[in-house]
């Protein structure tokens, strides 16, 4: 077992920042860019050949383009992740969001392409290898291909797009990089990365150090405001100019759109959680008694709470190897040997030091045939539930390595559904092996608390973005409007349960000011219930359910996801019988958390 806590990305591109590998591997990505310009510009979909083949080595091409952005990308984004302070890594990531510009101009011109075909052509087309495996991500491109303006017009607002989008994504990390939280421990100060904050702000087994960090984490968010809200207002700003310029009417399509999802499942999901809220809401009652307050705080939501003499466990970084490997081998042999070779040959950066970014993320490296996982771990159960959920993404890039390209691009909410799945196979284990009802209820606690954020933290964000979005069609929303649509928000989301709230989390949340997607946020809450119904037919079936997962997984690309649904599990997710089929899994836990706590308050 390992005990580094840094990823190897020697192995990947030697010279970190530095490389010259990583240079000449960029310089022939834009050789081949040029190339397959040309050849889909020559391409007349009318009068190709019967096999397809000027089509055929197109797509061969694109996918070997694919790979190598997604693998220098990673790199990349992944040095400059560990290292804030890397300016060398920041300009790499910049030129490769050049380098994928031009990328995007290809692929519009393609999927311009694919709309002339001739219906008939088309339907041989689909029917015939190698495209017929990779029929409905062709399709969608089509139909996607018919929504855009001509080709100089995408041409421009890609070019755009890397000083306009991109470039405010960029300087919002540049921004969080400023941010510093202070800290007072043994009587002295010291100053906290945003990472490290963050990890403390939720970490924290004292109440009253949660309570301070929480009010000096808002206030050092708040300081910088204005700037954060220049970011955002732009960062929508450009995106709802482009969709009014290609006559898109409603901002929710085009996320719902790449989540492959209905707009009616969508809105099935957030009213049958919202029946339940209820029993959530006592939840965060009992755990606020427990504590010896009222009310919760924003910060103590997911906080560990004490029991008696019992003390949350902390974990070393090999403890949590173990953990996590042991009880991935409980449902898959594969996904433990994956686990393990994560660890082996160093795809993991876990390291609590400064000057790293807050969060954590898996991100694929297709050429090497591995992934990296970023995080900073501080020795927390919420840590090692964080590792699981990593190499959940990790495990369902694995099983999808043979695919063609287009088979592997899963939309953001059956991507969760993995990672959440790994998660669970942890939480549930350790409950199940409590040795006490102290240890019992601070692991259910933990479970719980995961359940709170995806139903109520998150609907938070999803209410504020759809509001803000409203609000930005009619005009700039300044940082004071932000904060109060945000803390109206909260208070909606968690029915007003909690005493103290976030306003200033439109700043703090990376998620708002991700430059590739809007509304990262409820993908999440989809996939953690899409995976606790899974979860529910794989204890059902044991081990027996190993290779039904696996094809789900491998399925995420190739249909919708009521299709999905339909195929691999039975059910119908315009109807509300799956969510609370699902939702029932987590009312169970809470009555059991209560009936616990019942004489200890």
């Amino acid at each position: 077992m390992t005990t580094s806590q840094n990823w190897n990305m020697d192995s990947v591109f030697e010279g970190g920042s530095h490389s010259e590998t990583l240079q000449v591997h960029i310089k022939e990505l834009d050789t081949l860019i040029e190339e397959i310009l040309t050849q889909i510009q020559e391409w007349d979909p009318k009068e190709d050949s019967p096999a397809f083949s000027a089509l055929a080595s197109f797509l061969e091409n694109r996918e070997k383009i694919g790979n190598g952005l997604s693998e220098a990308g990673t790199f990349a984004r992944g040095l400059f992740s560990a290292n804030t302070k890397d300016s060398q890594a920041a300009k790499v990531v910049n030129q490769l969001s050049a380098v994928g510009s031009q990328m995007s101009a290809v692929e519009t011109l393609f999927m311009k392409k694919l709309k002339d075909v001739p219906e008939k052509v088309w339907d041989t087309l689909v029917s015939t290898e190698p495209f017929q495996t990779s029929a409905f991500p062709l399709e969608e491109k089509r139909e996607e291909g018919q929504k855009l303006l001509s080709e100089k017009e995408e041409k421009i607002i890609q070019k755009l797009s890397l000083d306009g989008l991109n470039g405010f994504g960029n300087t919002y990390q540049t921004i969080v990089n400023s941010v510093n939280v202070p800290y007072e421990e043994d009587g002295k100060t010291t100053y906290l990365s945003a990472g490290q904050a963050a990890n403390k702000l939720t970490g924290s087994e004292d109440p009253a150090v949660r309570q301070q960090l929480l009010g000096d984490w808002e206030k050092a968010w708040k300081e910088k405001a204005p700037l954060f809200a220049d970011t955002l207002n732009h960062l929508a700003g450009f995106r709802l100019q482009t969709y009014d310029l290609r006559d898109e009417k409603d901002f929710l399509n085009p996320p719902l759109e790449y989540n492959r999802m209905q707009k009616e499942t969508l809105n099935t999901m957030w009213d049958t959680i919202t029946e339940n809220k209820p029993k959530l809401v006592d939840f965060l009652n009992r755990k606020a008694a427990l504590m010896g307050k009222e009310k919760l705080n924003w910060a103590d939501v997911t906080a560990p709470v004490s029991i008696g003499n019992y003390e949350p466990k902390t974990y070393s970084f090999a403890e949590a190897q173990t953990f996590v490997t042991t009880h991935f081998g409980s449902f898959s042999q594969e996904m433990q040997m994956m686990a393990q070779r994560a660890f082996d040959e160093g795809w993991v950066e876990a390291e609590d030091k400064e000057d790293k970014r807050p969060g954590a993320y898996c991100s694929n490296l297709p050429e090497s045939k591995q992934s990296r996982i970023f995080m900073t771990f501080s020795g927390s159960a919420n840590n090692v539930s964080t590792l699981a959920h990593e190499l959940g993404h990790a495990y369902h890039s694995h099983v999808m390595r043979d695919l063609p390209a287009l088979n592997r691009s899963y939309a953001m909410n059956v991507a969760e559904t993995a990672s959440t799945f790994a998660e669970m196979l942890i939480s549930d284990a350790t409950v199940e092996a409590a040795a006490s009802d102290e240890e019992k209820i601070a692991l259910l606690d933990s479970k719980i608390s995961r359940a709170a954020v995806m139903f109520m933290n998150i609907h938070s964000r999803f209410l504020f973005e759809k509001r803000f979005y409203e609000a930005r069609q009619k005009g700039l929303v300044d940082e004071d409007q932000l904060s109060a649509i945000m803390e109206e928000a909260q208070k909606e989301a968690f029915l007003d349960s909690l005493d103290t709230y976030h306003p200033t989390f439109w700043a703090s949340k990376l998620h708002f000011h991700i430059t590739g997607l809007s509304f990262y946020n409820f993908p999440y809450t989809f996939g953690f219930l899409f995976s606790l119904g899974i979860y529910s037919k794989a204890k059902q079936e044991g081990k027996s359910f190993e290779t039904d997962y696996r094809n789900l997984l491998r399925d995420t690309a190739s249909m919708t996801t009521e299709e999905l649904a339909e195929k691999h599990l039975g059910v119908d997710l315009t109807q509300s019988t799956f969510w609370q089929s699902a939702i029932d899994e987590i009312l169970t836990d809470i009555d059991d958390y209560l009936a616990l706590t019942a004489d200890r308050v």
